[in-house]
């Protein structure tokens, strides 16, 4: 399901998984991708790069993000779980550090 997410397959992503298919994307690399529509919903995205993907309106408050890189990637509308403080957030932006919970 990782080379549905690299060729820009969202809706067909969205529909396998709904299908009840199972996947592992810690650690991928997803950056430099449009995954407007992608429904993050209980998956596990931890340590995973999206440097200047463009993940605007996506629903992320159920998603594992912790170690996720997001340099640059566009965020905008974004709900984010809601351990990660939005000066995290920004960090993680501005400079790529890796996403830390504040649990």
């Amino acid at each position: 399901m990782y080379l549905t997410l690299r060729m820009g397959e969202i809706a067909e992503f969205n529909q396998r998984k709904l299908a009840g298919e199972t996947c592992d994307l810690t650690g991928c690399d997803l950056s430099r991708l449009d995954l407007r529509e992608l429904d993050a919903s209980g998956l596990d995205l931890s340590d995973c790069y999206f440097r200047s993907s463009d993940l605007r309106g996506i629903d992320l408050r159920t998603t594992n993000l912790e170690g996720a890189s997001f340099a640059q990637a566009f965020i905008s509308g974004c709900y984010l779980p809601q351990a990660v403080s939005a000066a995290e957030m920004t960090l993680a932006l501005e400079h790529g550090t890796r996403l830390r919970y504040n649990t």
